[in-house]
């Protein structure tokens, strides 16, 4: 591995050839924060599909897609004299130091959950109003859902023990068949958006994380799908004229695999 100093030669590598193509590059030179934001949101999951795929080698290369983007902002936050790199790194610096009284003060801890409730109640003392400001809005709604169990677990709004939270996903998947039964669209709805929340609860307990197990189903679920796409075709066959119980064969095949 780079030792500190080869690092921070590369960073400082990075931080050089920004300025010269914020100067000279006419790409680079018309962006703004506003029309970078969207091809963040890209990068970041980019990233999270490297990350899933455990691919390492696109993990480098997407983390420095994303350093890019952080140098950028930091690069044009400099042009109108709000903050610099400097500034953005000595911001989390101070903020983490803050953040971790057990490391850089004498507050002890016994585990990795009382951590996280020092590191709510601090934000409380920051001048949040609310634990819940740290979510943001724009979070897909599974992702949003764990954040806010995680966020008032932290400050002790929370099950006692897993089999509480099971018997709460069973009580809503009652409540979500009975309003099924009556034919209420919008109680179905609602009901079933309950039965979510309790799941991603339910995963929390359980270390699993929701986003990440949904992903992996989705993933494998396409492999299967386009194998059996494959097998069609080589049949001549398009799968709308297939019989489910023959695109079924093909189905076991692709589990098997």
């Amino acid at each position: 591995m780079n030792s500190r100093e080869n690092q921070l030669k590369a960073f400082d590598r990075l931080l050089t050839i920004m300025d010269e193509l914020r100067e000279q590059c006419p790409w680079d030179k018309k962006q703004t924060l506003q029309s970078l934001r969207h091809l963040t949101i890209e990068e970041t999951y980019e990233l999270g599909d490297a990350i899933l795929d455990n691919d390492l080698q696109e993990v480098k290369k997407e983390l420095g897609d994303l350093l890019l983007h952080i140098v950028f902002y930091a690069k044009i936050g400099s042009e109108t004299n709000d903050f610099d790199i400097a500034d953005v790194s000595n911001a989390i610096s101070e903020k983490l130091i803050h953040r971790h009284p057990h490391i850089y003060s004498d507050v002890k801890v016994k585990d990795e959950a009382e951590v996280k409730q020092n590191w709510e109640k601090l934000k409380l003392k920051e001048g949040k109003t609310s634990v819940l400001e740290g979510v943001p809005k724009s979070l897909p709604a599974l992702v949003k859902a764990s954040r806010i169990q995680e966020k008032v677990a932290g400050v002790g709004f929370d099950w006692e023990a897993s089999h509480q939270v099971w018997d709460k996903v069973e009580e809503e998947l009652q409540e979500f068949k009975e309003e099924v039964n009556n034919g209420n669209q919008e109680a179905m709805e609602q009901e079933f958006g309950d039965v979510l929340f309790s799941m991603v609860n339910y995963a929390r307990f359980l270390n699993i994380s929701p986003e990440n197990a949904l992903e992996a189903t989705n993933k494998k679920f396409t492999k299967r799908f386009q194998y059996l796409e494959r097998k069609a075709k080589i049949l001549n066959k398009s799968l709308s004229d297939m019989t489910l119980a023959e695109m079924d064969v093909f189905w076991e095949e692709a589990k098997s695999l």
